[in-house]
């Protein structure tokens, strides 16, 4: 079973965009130009401010939450080992076959093999 929590966040309407605050987090805040972009980086710092806590707080009810005029809340997921999987960019040697013409062709054009496979991986697995 995954151990996702999941963190309220208090978006408030800016001008251009949202910041964002984290009430069961000490100085975790962001923002972003549009509700989508808000959502994206409050997941990133969540992440980045809990990636390394021993234990992570317990996350609020989101009701007992006070808020000002035009402020809401979102529910931010955390899953500990998914967001550390995510940034873990060590290498890994895979060996692999090709045909041995194809391996030709590739090495006479300068194929960074690696790349390639890496860039094949992201877009069949539709990452990045």
């Amino acid at each position: 079973m995954k151990n996702i929590r999941y963190y309220p966040a208090v978006f408030h309407p800016e001008a251009v965009g949202y910041s964002v605050s984290f009430p069961d987090i000490e100085g975790c805040f962001t923002q972003g130009d549009t509700l989508e972009e808000a959502v994206e980086m409050a997941q990133d710092a969540v992440g980045l401010m809990l990636e390394d806590c021993a234990e992570p707080p317990v996350p609020s009810d989101p009701a007992q939450l006070r808020l000002e005029q035009g402020d809401f809340v979102v529910a931010i997921p955390f899953d500990a080992l998914a967001f550390k999987r995510r940034r873990d960019n060590r290498a890994v040697k895979k060996t692999l076959s090709i045909p041995s013409w194809l391996n030709e062709e590739a090495e006479a054009a300068h194929i960074n093999f690696s790349g390639v496979l890496q860039e094949a991986l992201k877009r069949k697995l539709n990452i990045g």
